[in-house]
């Protein structure tokens, strides 16, 4: 069975609409309050108008709505926009032997997984993904599924398989000689010219964002968490080739001269930028280079789970990255909501922000991480806020975020796309 037939087929057990994706007649949304995160400002008694899958309208008030409209009045909840989330992997889990699934499972096994965790993930609130790095383009098939309203989840920004060396945080190791072997068509590359065909064959083949890894990682077998992999003119390929196509590039990076020879090569955002020093601070802030940073895994992941390197390596380099982010967040470092999600459980999405709020940022900052800085990093600008225009991606909770940011993760109601979304199956 192909990964289109086994999409389809996941389509038949999820049942993932309960209406149909265009919408039949205009649809009025009320609720008590609403956050606009551009000015901050809670407004009383919105009622939004949306149509076609898009918010038409935007005004205050609770007066007579036309006959042909359909009313739907949310009550005591706020509402905000959709949430963003730069940085998950949506086949992925730490569960059982995760470390050998690459050669017993096939990317079937993956996008069934995925399928799980997409409903799981936009019934958290999350509207909109960037999965970065996925073998086999699996995230571009899901991608293409949800927009067809085949299954339940997020939109999705793929990006194919990771970039990086061989043997490095991107390739299979560990395995002996001639098992998975890959080369630029699976994003393992060695050389500049290598670099800029990986970077062709995963834009090729769907991909909407590049991700790179510059250093080495925790989740793989090299012996330094930190190591500097990409070297920098393969780097700067990566960042050109990339750019030319007008797509973004996220780079892995854990390691401080890693991190700084991604963000003098150019990459858009840097992913974990785990040991930040003040002259990467100082580069990503002169460059407008976001950070990443997937910090709710340091207190949620696992370690029981990992294989004993792998668990000294996040031991090691986990509290190191909370003090990173409080450095950046003190800075005025760009940030963007990252979670890592499948480190941890799926679905537990807007814990990320509650750590960000505890490294120094408001809960209006912290919001904006996810909603207009996510947006503007996954080069997504019709999203990301409230407002006329937008796709009417809208999320709904009790009480007042910006004044407790942990009611985020208690979401009760969720339209994506003028759809309203199941909360269960």
């Amino acid at each position: 069975m192909g990964l289109g037939l086994l999409l389809a087929a996941c389509a038949a057990v999820q049942q993932p609409r309960l209406e149909s994706n265009v919408a039949v007649v205009t649809t009025i949304v009320r609720a008590a309050r609403m956050i606009d995160v551009r000015t901050g400002r809670v407004l009383e008694h919105p009622s939004l108008v949306v149509e076609g899958g898009k918010i038409t309208k935007v005004e205050q008030g609770t007066g007579a709505w036309p006959s042909t409209s359909r009313m739907l009045d949310l009550g005591d909840v706020t509402l905000v926009p959709g949430l963003i989330d730069c940085h998950v992997h949506l086949g992925g889990t730490l569960e059982g032997d995760f470390v050998n699934r690459s050669v017993h499972e096939t990317s079937l096994d993956t996008a069934l997984r995925a399928t799980a965790h997409c409903a799981l993930t936009l019934r958290a609130g999350f509207t909109t993904v960037r999965n970065v790095g996925s073998a086999d383009f699996v995230d571009v098939a899901l991608m293409h599924a949800v927009e067809r309203g085949d299954i339940l989840g997020p939109w999705i920004v793929p990006a194919g398989h990771s970039i990086g060396i061989t043997g490095g945080h991107a390739d299979e190791t560990g395995f002996a000689p001639g098992i998975l072997v890959g080369g630029p068509e699976q994003g393992i590359v060695n050389g500049v010219d290598e670099c800029r065909r990986a970077v062709r064959e995963q834009i090729k083949y769907g991909a909407k964002v590049i991700k790179c890894v510059a250093t080495a990682g925790v989740l793989s077998f090299e012996e330094q968490v930190g190591a500097h992999q990409l070297a920098d003119d393969e780097l700067r390929a990566i960042v050109e080739e990339a750019h030319r196509h007008k797509v973004k590039v996220a780079a892995h990076a854990h390691g401080t001269a890693g991190i700084l020879a991604a963000v003098l090569a150019g990459v858009d955002s840097i992913e974990h930028g785990s040991l930040l020093d003040d002259a990467c601070i100082e580069a990503m802030k002169a460059r407008g280079t976001y950070l990443v940073p997937t910090s709710y895994l340091g207190t949620r992941i696992a370690l029981e789970n990992l294989p004993p390197l792998l668990r000294r390596k996040a031991e090691a380099v986990l509290p190191l990255a909370r003090e990173s982010l409080r450095k950046a967040v003190a800075a005025g470092v760009k940030i963007a909501c990252g979670t890592d999600a499948a480190v941890y459980p799926h679905g537990e999405n807007a814990h990320e922000l509650e750590v960000y709020v505890a490294a120094g940022m408001t809960p209006l900052e912290a919001l904006r991480t996810a909603t207009l800085n996510a947006a503007d990093l996954c080069d997504t600008p019709d999203r990301g806020e409230i407002a006329v225009g937008m796709l009417a991606d809208l999320v709904a909770v009790r009480g007042n975020p910006l004044a407790d940011i942990t009611t985020l993760q208690h979401v009760v109601w969720v339209m994506h796309g003028g759809v309203v979304v199941p909360q269960s199956d």
